[in-house]
């Protein structure tokens, strides 16, 4: 499983973030100030790490600097909004640069993005008794083969990186078919119709009227 590190001393955030990359299927630990996060860096090995700059005790940029030599890639996580500190986050070898707020559907991707770049996703996704092999492109239910097209199969890796988040219908379309969402969800409505009924996620992957879809976990 995927560890991943997060640095906020804003709790009610840090709870957030952990409540969504646990839903994900990351295994995601708590810092609250940057002494605490060296410390557990220093027992722990992570594969990813999401750091606040305005923290106690140690702040991100100088917490980085005892990062780097580790590998770990980084993502700031920061309400510094201003160009001169993007730049300066960035130059000083952070993977991406987020300003609070953010949407944690946008967090999830740019998380996935870093680690496809570091070799480090998982090629095995789990929900409820379906098996997904990311590399080989196959779904299994209760070890039984499920034969999917190769957008029924996108659309289901979609949804389970996102479980409980509403996705909206436009960023479905535009994301597995990869053009501009005009409105007709014709398209999309079809693929999760046939989806529900060869997976038999028919109770957990709800429609969200005038919205998009979710698929639901306990």
């Amino acid at each position: 499983m995927i560890k991943i590190l997060t640095v906020e001393d804003d709790k009610p955030i840090s709870d957030l973030i952990k409540l969504n990359l646990t839903a994900a299927g990351y295994d995601c630990t708590c810092a609250y100030d940057g002494m605490s996060a060296a410390d557990m860096l220093e027992e722990n090995s992570f594969d990813l790490i999401l750091l606040d700059i305005m923290l106690p005790k140690v702040d991100g940029y100088e917490l980085l600097e005892y990062i780097k030599p580790l590998k770990i890639p980084v993502i700031f996580l920061t309400a510094k909004s201003d160009i001169n500190d993007r730049v300066k986050g960035l130059t000083l070898g952070a993977e991406d640069y987020i300003i609070k707020p953010f949407e944690i559907v946008e967090l999830l991707a740019r998380i996935n993005v870093v680690l496809r770049r570091y070799n480090k996703n998982s090629s095995s996704l789990t929900f409820e008794d379906l098996t997904i092999d990311t590399d080989n492109k196959t779904v299994a239910k209760n070890g039984q083969n499920i034969e999917l097209t190769p957008k029924e199969f996108e659309l289901l890796v979609m949804l389970v990186r996102n479980i409980n988040i509403t996705l909206f219908r436009e960023k479905i379309y535009e994301s597995i078919w990869e053009s501009d969402y005009l409105g007709d969800t014709r398209t999309l409505d079809l693929h999760i119709q046939r989806l529900r009924k060869k997976t038999g996620l028919d109770k957990k992957l709800k429609t969200i009227y005038k919205v998009g879809y979710r698929l639901e976990s306990e």
